[in-house]
């Protein structure tokens, strides 16, 4: 696998998706699965992700180390622990198609309303809200362990907040980088943590660690009503790949 010319040629551009997603563009990460797909299962594409999403986590957390709002993280991490257990238990009862289509067609919605609201007059910030952190911290928590679509749900909650860039950023940093450590022991349990798969994400590290340091250096350059712009626009492209897959999954599309 690791000399295989198409194996590189598909998981150097998702690391680097994953890197600039992991920078501060949330959205980009998601598209990188799909991209790891056509040379692995999705599984083993997990399983290489896992240690270089840890590395890239190491990167962000650091960068943004100043910047992240605690009370934002203490409404979402119990939900999201609550998400990761019920998906490890259900993981080989549910259709991954599903719970794909429903984070898109949520997704896609909330962009549409926000970059609507954008070409008139800004929505208002709104306030921390425990039981909504719950539920989306939970769905976000969920959804990473099921189908590794953990960044939509976050960003619903978030970004109505209108957390300044670089807090934003530095919160989901910390938020997932949480999340994955968690990941940790169902991967451990479910023995995806082969030779071959650490070996794969060893040789990836490089392009994983460079491609993050290059999010962080374009997300503290990009002004704050452009950023949010840019991750609203990201947010529904995400939702329509997210829709397609889950459609294609259920398969109601050939």
């Amino acid at each position: 696998m690791l000399l295989d010319p198409a194996f590189f040629a598909a998981m150097v551009p998702a690391v680097i998706l994953m890197g600039l997603s992991k920078g501060g563009f949330s959205g980009l990460g998601l598209l990188s699965l799909p991209l790891m797909a056509q040379v692995v299962s999705p599984i083993t594409a997990a399983a290489i992700m896992l240690p270089v999403l840890m590395a890239q986590d190491v990167v962000t957390v650091w960068s943004y180390r100043r910047d992240f709002d605690r009370r934002t993280l203490a409404t979402l991490l119990p939900g999201a622990a609550l998400g990761i257990f019920a998906g490890y238990l259900l993981a080989a009862r549910l259709a991954d198609g599903a719970v794909v289509l429903a984070v898109g067609l949520i997704s896609i919605a909330f962009a549409i309303r926000n970059l609507a609201a954008r070409g008139g007059q800004d929505l208002p910030p709104t306030r921390s809200n425990f039981p909504l952190g719950t539920f989306w911290g939970a769905l976000s928590g969920f959804t990473s362990m099921i189908a590794h679509a953990g960044g939509p749900p976050y960003q619903i909650y978030t970004m109505p907040l209108r957390l300044p860039p670089a807090v934003f950023v530095g919160t989901g940093a910390l938020f997932f980088a949480l999340i994955n450590i968690i990941k940790v022991v169902p991967y451990l349990a479910l023995g995806q943590f082969t030779t071959q798969n650490l070996t794969a994400s060893l040789a990836l590290l490089p392009v994983a660690i460079l491609s993050t340091i290059a999010g962080v250096w374009l997300v503290r350059r990009v002004p704050v009503k452009r950023f949010y712009g840019i991750i609203y626009t990201l947010l529904l492209l995400v939702g329509l790949k997210l829709t397609y897959d889950g459609l294609t999954g259920l398969r109601w599309l050939p």
